[in-house]
């Protein structure tokens, strides 16, 4: 299997349709639709196993990048459906190994539970042909758990986009401009680094085993974000500010934080009263809270104490007020 492979042959679609359109030629057209199609002759073919949120965002971009997707499953017929419809691919089916056989890269998109079973099955049923490359986007699990599809000769790999797929993307790209972590067999990671520059993304490669520490801070960053700005919320609507108007009154502060990490970097972005030794003002809040939200006061504590740390890095902090402030806020 060859991607982009470079050839004076393919450059003639290109010159005839360039020519074409100077000259003002009738056929114009007719030459726009078989340079798409040489185009697509020049990519792999791909298959997509699992039509959830990623399976679908792979299937209709990967389409439009020019990949030929060859076919679609899913344990739900009616999803491969709407995805075959979505994309205009003819085969779908809830029998992975009736498609994956002559697939040149195979996504296994099934929830994190199901990615060994479904591979196993494949498998089992000669599924994989030598030299393809199966990958998984999951960011919790190793490629490892591909293991079984060596057998057949196949590549396998991981590549996870650093992205939430929790909101309908609409028409717009979910996979241009972020980052995609890849691990797993070095032919299956040159692939992976070409399907995320041909969905607009970049990729970055981790060691198999650091895949758990990475996924979980992948959790921290946005699962447990959304936490801490329900905290936020919470607080504010306790003094008095309506929980419509909560995000109106604090995304400046989000933003302008967010801004201040990405420019100076975590110590330098760091404000606010532990970060100045603001003894006083901390037992205020640690007081105030027990009194009108005592459910909160564990989580505020806990934030507070591992940011004496990052003051101290900072150097704003001295160790007498450190000292303080990690007695008061282990509560």
């Amino acid at each position: 299997m060859e991607i982009g492979k470079n050839s004076t042959k393919t450059c003639l679609p290109a010159i005839a349709l360039a020519q074409a359109r100077r000259a003002g030629r009738p056929n114009f057209q007719f030459l726009i639709s078989t340079f798409r199609e040489r185009l697509q002759i020049m990519k792999p073919t791909i298959v997509i196993v699992g039509c959830g949120r990623v399976g679908t965002a792979l299937a209709k971009f990967l389409s439009e990048a020019g990949y030929r997707l060859s076919g679609l499953a899913s344990k739900s017929l009616s999803s491969a459906k709407r995805v075959a419809d979505l994309t205009g691919t003819e085969h779908f089916t809830k029998i992975p190994w009736e498609i994956t056989k002559e697939a040149d890269i195979i996504f296994l998109t099934t929830p994190d539970a199901a990615i060994s079973d479904t591979c196993n099955s494949i498998v089992s049923n000669g599924g994989f042909k030598r030299d393809s490359v199966v990958l998984h986007c999951s960011g919790a699990l190793p490629s490892t758990i591909l293991s079984a599809a060596k057998g057949c000769g196949a590549f396998i790999g991981s590549m996870h986009p650093m992205q939430s797929f929790a909101l309908n993307e609409g028409n717009g790209s979910p996979f241009h401009g972020i980052i995609f972590a890849v691990e797993g067999d070095i032919q299956a990671l040159h692939i992976a680094a070409k399907i995320a520059v041909d969905l607009g993304a970049d990729c970055i490669p981790i060691k198999t085993q650091d895949k758990t520490l990475y996924h979980a801070a992948a959790v921290v960053a946005s699962n447990y974000l959304v936490t801490l700005l329900s905290l936020a919320f919470r607080l504010i609507e306790h003094a008095g500010i309506s929980g419509s108007d909560a995000w109106k009154v604090l995304k400046p502060l989000i933003e302008g934080t967010l801004s201040n990490i990405e420019k100076a970097g975590i110590p330098a972005a760091l404000t606010g009263p532990i970060a100045r030794g603001d003894i006083e003002t901390v037992k205020r809040h640690i007081e105030e809270i027990g009194k009108k939200s005592p459910e909160l006061l564990d989580l505020y504590n806990a934030l507070g104490f591992h940011t004496i740390d990052i003051a101290k890095s900072k150097g704003t902090l001295s160790e007498k007020s450190a000292d303080i402030l990690k007695k008061i806020t282990k509560g």
